[in-house]
């Protein structure tokens, strides 16, 4: 079997994905319009907005049981 993502390991991840992402759209915009300053201000609404976007949508999700399955009862 090999070997199992750690949850901080999955919390790096999803946090250098995103800041990988803002700084994509912040250079798009910098491409763009050519302003530093527009740039840098798009890209850290863009990683404060879908941070919060994604937190609404996982929550709504915890509350949804599609695809959930009971897990095994052990006897003791």
């Amino acid at each position: 079997m090999g070997l199992m993502e750690s949850r901080a390991r999955s919390i790096v991840k999803a946090v250098s994905y995103r800041i990988l992402g803002s700084i994509t759209t912040g250079l798009i915009v910098f491409v763009i319009t050519g302003k530093a300053d527009l740039s840098l201000g798009v890209g850290g609404l863009d990683m404060a907005a879908k941070i919060a976007v994604y937190f609404v949508h996982e929550r709504i999700w915890d509350r949804i049981a599609f695809g959930r399955e009971k897990p095994p009862e052990y006897e003791i």
